[in-house]
């Protein structure tokens, strides 16, 4: 698996029209697994950093079927997911997003469970080998 820094690249004009209308979109992990960060945020490099390796998960979860999260959300995460974009989303992106927020340490992620902390601390390792 190539580097975080490998698979940076700059947003094409479609998908800085999606960044430009949706300025909470801080970042994406590409339908061509590479990342990229919305160039219209505010924010900053250490939270640039977090949104890069929080999508760079994204990435290893989604072409390495071993890292295909399969824990269950609490009522927690399921309530905040099915407020906002994910609320229609495959369950397997649902636990995707929880799984990357809780890597990136973001708190949005809501409180671990223990099977998602083992299944994060696994992903951890793989990325730390790299």
């Amino acid at each position: 698996m190539p580097k975080i820094a490998e698979l940076m690249r700059e947003p094409d004009e479609g998908e800085l029209d999606y960044f430009k209308s949706n300025p909470n979109v801080t970042g994406m992990a590409a339908d061509d697994n590479r990342i990229i960060l919305n160039p219209y945020s505010k924010l900053s490099k250490a939270q640039q950093d977090g949104v890069a390796l929080n999508e760079y998960s994204r990435i290893i979860m989604r072409t390495n079927p071993q890292f295909a999260p399969n824990f269950v959300l609490s009522d927690e995460q399921t309530k905040f997911l099915d407020s906002n974009t994910y609320k229609d989303a495959p369950e397997q992106d649902r636990m995707a997003t929880i799984a990357a927020r809780l890597l990136s340490n973001d708190p949005s992620a809501g409180t671990p469970t223990i099977d998602q902390l083992k299944f994060v601390n696994k992903l951890q390792e793989y990325i730390n080998k790299e």
